[in-house]
C-alpha cells in the first residue's frame, strides 16, 4: 500500500483505476484516459493533486532565505497574492525541483512535486538554519486543480460570493486567500484553470460539490498527456538533479539581476553559460504510427546523439509526441529508434497545444 490522499476512498467510489505514482496510490483514470483529456481541453475537470508538497515559509528573513535558495527572485513578488515559477538548484546547477512560489500575508507558500518531498524538505530545513525563518510542511491541506475553458463558469455557482468573485477576477500567476481557502491560477495543462487549497477536513464535501456541478474527476494519465501537449517539463524525466535548466527550457526562471544575489547554483550556471551549452530540449512529432517513450534514442544527421525524455500519444493531435534532449544545432528533422527500427520525426518548438489551439 502506498501513500494516499484524503480522497482515496472517494476515488474508488467514483470508479477510479488506482496505480502507484511515485509511492502514492493515485487515480490513473475513471474509465477513459483519452475522454478525460478531451474533457479538460473542451470543458473542464478536477484533479486531486493533494500529493503535492506545500511548504509555508515565515519569519523576518523569509524573503532573504528564498532569494538565496531559489533561482527566481522573490523580491519581484511585490504584492500579496503574486506568484512565480522558480527552481531549487544544487551547487552544481542541477534541478532539485521546479516549484511555484506565492507571496502570502504571513510570508511565502511553496508548492513542489510529490516525488521530491523528502529532498526538498531536507534542503529547506538545512539552509533555513542560517536565516531567521521557519519552514512548515502543510500535511493538513488538500489541493485541487480545476482545469479547462469552462472551469470558472462551472465553479462560480457552487462558491460563496467572495470566492466566486476571486476566481472570476484572478489573473494568471496570481492567488488570493479567503479564510482557510487559498485560491490560485497557475495551471499545468495549457488551459485556463483554478487551484484551490483547503483544509483536508473539507475535501470530500468539496469534491462532491464539484462533481455535482458537472466538473468531472480526471486522473493522472490525462494530466500527463495534457502537460506534455502544453510542453511542460515532468520532474524526474525532463529534469533532475543532473540536468541544467539551461538545457531544459527553464532559463526564463533564472533571475540574474541583481548580480549581488548569490543564489545556490548561480556560479555553476554562470560557468555553463560562459562555456556554452551543447544541448537543448525540443518537441518531436511522429508522423507515422508508433509510440514515443522516454529513453528512446534520437538520431540527428545520422548520428545517435539525442534521447527522448518524456513522450506519449497526443489525443488532441492524434499522433505520438515527445520532449527530447538533442544537440543545440538540431533543426527540423530527426529519427527515433522504436523496436530496433528508425522512424522519421519532425522537430518542433516544445509547445504543441495551448488554450485548445494546436501550435505546430
Amino acid at each position: 500500500m502506498g501513500l494516499r490522499t484524503p480522497l482515496y476512498d472517494m476515488h474508488l467510489a467514483l470508479g477510479a483505476k488506482m496505480v502507484d505514482f511515485n509511492g502514492w496510490d493515485m487515480p490513473l483514470h475513471y474509465g477513459s484516459q483519452v475522454e478525460e483529456h478531451h474533457h479538460v481541453r473542451n470543458e473542464c475537470g478536477v484533479f486531486d493533486i493533494s500529493h503535492m508538497s506545500i511548504f509555508d515559509i515565515q519569519g523576518a528573513q523569509a524573503q532573504a532565505f528564498l532569494q538565496y535558495l531559489l533561482s527566481n527572485d522573490v523580491a519581484l513578488l511585490k504584492s500579496i497574492g503574486n506568484a512565480q515559477h522558480s527552481i531549487m538548484l544544487n551547487e552544481q546547477g542541477g534541478v532539485i525541483d521546479d516549484l511555484m512560489v506565492f507571496r502570502t500575508e504571513t510570508g511565502y507558500r511553496l508548492i513542489s512535486n510529490a516525488v521530491t518531498r523528502e529532498r526538498v524538505h531536507s534542503w529547506l530545513e538545512q539552509h533555513a538554519t542560517k536565516f531567521a525563518c521557519t519552514v512548515v510542511l502543510r500535511t493538513d491541506l488538500c489541493l485541487f486543480s480545476i482545469q479547462g475553458p469552462m472551469a470558472r463558469e462551472r465553479l462560480s455557482p457552487i462558491l460563496n460570493s467572495t470566492r466566486a468573485s476571486i476566481i472570476q477576477n484572478l489573473q494568471h500567476h496570481q492567488a488570493a486567500q479567503d479564510d482557510d481557502w487559498f485560491i490560485a491560477c497557475t495551471g499545468y495543462t495549457g488551459e485556463d484553470g483554478i487551484e484551490i487549497t483547503l483544509p483536508a477536513t473539507q475535501a470530500t464535501d468539496f469534491i462532491n460539490e464539484l462533481v455535482g456541478a458537472g466538473i468531472s474527476p480526471i486522473g493522472i494519465g490525462a494530466r500527463d498527456t495534457l502537460r506534455l501537449e502544453a510542453g511542460y517539463n515532468l520532474y524526474g524525466f525532463d529534469t533532475n538533479e543532473h540536468i541544467s535548466p539551461l538545457t531544459a527550457n527553464l532559463e526564463h526562471l533564472i533571475c540574474w539581476e541583481p548580480e549581488s544575489r548569490d543564489f545556490v547554483g548561480r556560479q555553476a550556471l554562470q560557468t555553463q553559460a560562459k562555456q556554452g551549452v551543447s544541448e537543448k530540449l525540443v518537441g518531436l512529432v511522429l508522423e507515422e504510427r508508433g509510440v514515443l517513450r522516454a529513453g528512446q534514442p534520437v538520431r540527428i544527421d545520422n548520428q545517435v546523439n539525442g534521447v527522448i525524455t518524456s513522450g506519449s500519444f497526443s489525443p488532441t493531435l492524434g499522433k505520438a509526441i515527445a520532449l527530447a534532449r538533442v544537440p543545440l544545432n538540431t533543426e527540423e528533422r530527426g529519427e527515433v529508434e522504436i523496436r530496433r527500427k528508425w522512424f522519421p520525426v519532425r522537430v518542433v518548438k516544445p509547445c504543441f497545444v495551448r488554450n485548445g489551439k494546436i501550435l505546430i
